[in-house]
C-alpha cells in the first residue's frame, strides 16, 4: 500500500484534485483529471494515478465509495475539502474513487436526471387527464362524486404505500431493476384502465368501478416506485447541489400537469378546443413519456445510493423516527398531501361548474409551479425553509378560500385567487423534503420516502374522498333547501357514501347531472338550473372547507418558527465535516456505478 501524508502526498493530491475540479464545474469538468495541471502532487502519486487509470479502463478495479479522510471509515468518507491531509492508509481508494466517479457524473448523470424528470412528466400527464375525464366517467358509468373521489384516491394510496415499502430496501435491490418494474407497471396500468368500457358493457357498474380503481392503483404503484428511486438518485448524482437539482426534478410534476391539462383542454370535456375524443385516447397519452424514460433508463448505468455509499446502517435510519420533530413534520406533510394533491384531483371538476374549461385553472397554477420550482433553487436555499413554508400555507389558505367564494365567478377574480393558491402550494412538497434531508440526514432515503408516502396516503385516503364527500353533502343539502321535494328525490343518488366517521350522505346522481350539463343554457328548466346551482354550491363550499387545512398548517409552521428561534435559529445537521455552503443538502457523497 502506498502511504500518503502532508500536502505533497497522495491524500493532499486527492483532496486538492476534488476541490479544484468542483470549483471549475460544480463537480468535475471532464471525465478524467488534467494531469498537466499543477496540483502540487508528487511524481509518485501521478504515476500511481496513471496506473489506476489503466486498470479502470480494463475493468480491473471497482471501488465501493469515496475513501475516508481524517481517520473516518471507508464507507463514511466524503471527497474534497473535508480531507485534511493527515497521514492515513487510504490514498489509493481515494484516487480510485476520484477516477471512478467522474465517468458516471459526466457521461450519464444528465441522462439519468432527465429520465427521472420524464417519470414525473408521465405521472403529471396521467393525473391531469384523469381529472379532466372524471365527469365523463360519472356520466358514462353513473358514479357519484364520492365514488369518483375514491377512484382517484386509489391513484394516490398505492403511490404512498409503495414509496414507504420500497424505500426500506431500495439500496439492496438497486435502482435499475426498480425502474424497469415501474415501466412495466405503467404500461400494464394503461391496459387495465382502457378496459373499463368493455367491462361496463359486460359486467356493469361495480366491475367497472374496480377496473378503474385497480388501473389507477397500478398507475400509482408505478409512480411510487419512480419516486422511491429518483429522489435519492438525483441527490447522489448532484451531491453538492441537491436543493437546486431536486427543485428541477420536481418541476417535472407541474410540467406533466401542464401537458396533460392542455391535452384535456383540447380533447376532453363538453366543449374541447379542438375536438372531443373518447376518454380512452387522452388517457393513453402518458405512455409517450413512459416509453421515453423506459428507453433512457434501460441503457444507462446507475450509481449506488447516498446512504449505501455513506455507510449508514438501516438501524441508524430507523433511530431517526424517534425524533418528535420528525413525527410533527410527518403530520404537517399529511396536510400538504391533502391540500396539494387532494385539491388538484378535484379542481378541474369543481371549476368546470364556474366557467367553461376549468382545466385551465390547473394548467395555470401548474405553470406557476413549474417556473418557480425550475428556477427558484437558489431562492429556496437562501430563505429560511420554515418561514417559507409558513408564508406558503397562508397564501394557500387565502387562495383556496378565494376560489370557493361567491365572488370568484368571472375570469379575473378566478385568476387572482388561483395565482395566490398556485404560489402558495408551489414550495410545499420539495421544501418539506428539504427540511427532512437537512435536519435528519441519517434517515437518508428512508425518511424522505416516508415523508412522500405519508403525503400520498393522506391525499388518497383523505384528500380525494374527503373533498368528494364534502361536495356530495353540500350539494345535496343545497338542493334539498332550494328545490321542490320531487326534484330533490329524482336527482338524488340511490347509494349513500361514507367518509371516516361522518354521517353517510347520498350525493347527486352524476349521470343525470351530466345530462343537464350537456344542454344549452337557454334550454334549461328552472328545476334543472336549481340542480346545477346546487352542484356549483357544493364544489365551492368544499374548497372553502379545504382552506381550513392550510390554516392549520400555518399554525404548525408558526410553532416551528418559534421552536427554532428558541434554539438559536434553524440549523442544518451534518453527518460529517463542516456545514455546507450554497445549494446542497447534507451528508452527501458521490456513489459508484452499479
Amino acid at each position: 500500500m502506498v502511504r500518503a501524508g502532508g500536502n505533497g502526498g497522495q491524500g493532499g493530491f486527492a483532496a486538492r484534485s476534488a476541490g479544484r475540479s468542483r470549483r471549475r464545474s460544480g463537480l468535475f469538468s471532464t471525465g478524467e483529471f488534467d494531469e498537466q495541471e499543477n496540483w502540487g502532487g508528487s511524481q509518485r502519486a501521478v504515476r500511481n494515478v496513471k496506473q489506476e487509470k489503466g486498470l479502470l479502463r480494463r475493468g480491473a478495479i471497482y471501488t465501493p465509495a469515496f475513501a475516508p479522510c481524517a481517520g473516518a471509515s471507508v464507507a463514511r468518507a466524503a471527497p474534497g475539502p473535508r480531507c485534511d491531509g493527515r497521514e492515513h492508509d487510504h490514498a489509493l481508494p481515494i484516487i480510485r474513487s476520484l477516477l471512478r466517479v467522474p465517468a458516471i457524473m459526466t457521461t450519464n448523470r444528465t441522462v439519468l436526471l432527465w429520465a427521472s424528470f420524464l417519470t414525473l412528466i408521465a405521472a403529471g400527464v396521467g393525473f391531469a387527464i384523469r381529472g379532466g375525464v372524471l365527469a365523463e366517467w360519472g356520466t358514462e358509468f353513473g358514479f357519484t362524486q364520492t365514488e369518483l373521489g375514491t377512484i382517484t384516491g386509489g391513484g394516490l394510496i398505492g403511490f404512498g404505500f409503495v414509496i414507504i415499502f420500497f424505500s426500506s430496501f431500495a439500496d439492496q435491490i438497486g435502482y435499475k431493476p426498480l425502474m424497469i418494474l415501474a415501466f412495466l407497471l405503467h404500461v400494464l396500468s394503461a391496459i387495465v384502465t382502457l378496459a373499463a368500457g368493455p367491462v361496463f358493457e359486460s359486467f356493469g357498474k361495480d366491475a367497472t368501478y374496480w377496473t378503474l380503481y385497480v388501473g389507477m392503483f397500478m398507475f400509482a404503484v408505478a409512480n411510487g416506485i419512480c419516486e422511491t428511486v429518483i429522489n435519492p438518485l438525483v441527490a447522489t448524482l448532484y451531491p453538492t447541489q441537491k436543493t437546486h437539482y431536486l427543485n428541477i426534478l420536481h418541476a417535472g410534476w407541474p410540467g406533466g400537469l401542464i401537458v396533460g391539462g392542455l391535452l384535456a383542454f383540447c380533447f376532453v370535456g363538453e366543449s374541447p378546443a379542438i375536438t372531443h375524443l373518447r376518454w380512452e385516447i387522452p388517457m393513453a397519452f402518458f405512455l409517450v413519456p413512459t416509453l421515453a424514460y423506459g428507453f433512457m433508463f434501460l441503457k444507462e448505468a446507475f450509481p449506488h445510493s447516498e446512504a449505501k455509499a455513506a455507510g449508514v446502517s438501516f438501524g441508524e435510519m430507523l433511530q431517526e423516527f424517534a425524533a418528535p420533530l420528525l413525527l410533527f413534520l410527518f403530520v404537517l406533510h399529511a396536510m400538504v398531501g391533502y391540500v396539494e394533491l387532494g385539491t388538484d384531483s378535484w379542481i378541474t371538476n369543481i371549476m368546470d361548474n364556474v366557467f367553461p374549461n376549468g382545466i385551465l385553472v390547473l394548467v395555470y397554477t401548474s405553470t406557476l409551479m413549474f417556473i418557480l420550482r425550475f428556477f427558484a433553487g437558489p431562492i429556496v436555499e437562501r430563505i429560511n425553509p420554515i418561514g417559507l413554508l409558513f408564508v406558503s400555507a397562508v397564501l394557500a389558505c387565502i387562495g383556496l378560500y378565494g376560489l370557493g367564494s361567491n365572488w370568484a365567478t368571472t375570469f379575473a377574480p378566478v385568476i387572482v385567487a388561483a395565482t395566490i393558491y398556485g404560489v402558495g402550494k408551489t414550495f410545499f412538497w420539495p421544501t418539506m423534503l428539504g427540511v427532512v434531508g437537512e435536519r435528519f440526514p441519517k434517515g437518508g432515503a428512508l425518511t424522505m420516502g416516508f415523508m412522500g408516502g405519508i403525503g400520498m396516503l393522506s391525499a388518497g385516503f383523505l384528500g380525494g374522498p374527503g373533498i368528494g364527500y364534502q361536495q356530495d353533502r353540500f350539494a345535496a343539502e343545497e338542493l334539498r333547501a332550494t328545490a321542490p321535494p320531487e326534484v330533490y328525490e329524482s336527482f338524488l343518488s340511490a347509494d349513500k357514501n361514507r367518509f371516516l366517521f361522518f354521517e353517510p350522505v347520498a350525493g347527486l346522481n352524476a349521470a343525470k347531472l351530466g345530462e343537464i350539463k350537456e344542454l344549452p343554457a337557454d334550454e334549461l328548466t328552472e328545476d334543472q338550473k336549481l340542480v346545477l346551482a346546487a352542484s356549483t354550491f357544493g364544489g365551492r363550499k368544499a374548497l372553502r372547507y379545504t382552506a381550513v387545512v392550510p390554516f392549520m398548517m400555518a399554525i404548525g409552521y408558526l410553532i416551528l418558527v418559534i421552536y427554532f428561534r428558541a434554539k438559536g435559529g434553524y440549523k442544518v445537521e451534518v453527518l460529517h465535516g463542516k456545514e455546507p455552503d450554497g445549494e446542497r443538502y447534507t451528508g452527501g457523497v458521490e456513489g459508484p456505478v452499479e
